[in-house]
């Protein structure tokens, strides 16, 4: 297995402390009232912390979908989080896990800047596909702006 790692960083006009909570603490909840194709989140194991495995179904091409995803740590101080992708929809058949980790610092204006670093595990030694990467990155960052969209209309 080889792992290739990429970096990405954004901005919001959300506070660090308020988008975190909303990302992480509440996405549960926040999720599926902000994102319209999102239909439910479930733990399937584990008490929410790291370990637990969530299922999220949401609706594309109207086909009813799931992703699962493992929380692998939670660090609230430093407003650090980071997941796995591990099953389901948005995992590529030549990837065994696509890992996330986030880190949200203050930004400009009162904002928050937000540093991601993802770790695409392949089976084998083959780099990722270039179209699946571009999708999947198009995906996430619809859904982040659809979620600070809601935070700023629901503040």
């Amino acid at each position: 297995m080889a792992v290739f790692t990429f970096e990405d960083q954004t901005t919001s006009p959300v506070a660090s402390a308020t988008l975190y909570k909303a990302l992480v603490k509440d996405a549960d909840n926040i999720v599926p009232k902000a994102v319209d194709s999102f239909k439910s989140v479930e733990i399937v194991e584990g008490n929410g912390g790291p370990g637990t495995i969530k299922k999220i179904s949401f609706l594309e091409d109207g086909e009813t979908k799931f992703v699962l995803h493992k929380i692998e740590g939670i660090d609230e101080d430093n407003l650090e989080y980071s997941y796995s992708i591990v099953g389901g929809a948005a995992l590529p058949d030549t990837a065994e896990k696509i890992t996330i980790e986030s880190k949200l610092s203050g930004g400009p204006n009162g904002g928050s800047v937000v540093k991601l670093s993802i770790k695409y595990h392949s089976k084998g030694d083959a780099p990722p596909n270039e179209d699946e990467l571009k999708a999947g990155k198009a995906k996430s960052d619809a859904l982040f702006k659809v979620i600070e969209a809601y935070l700023l209309a629901n503040a």
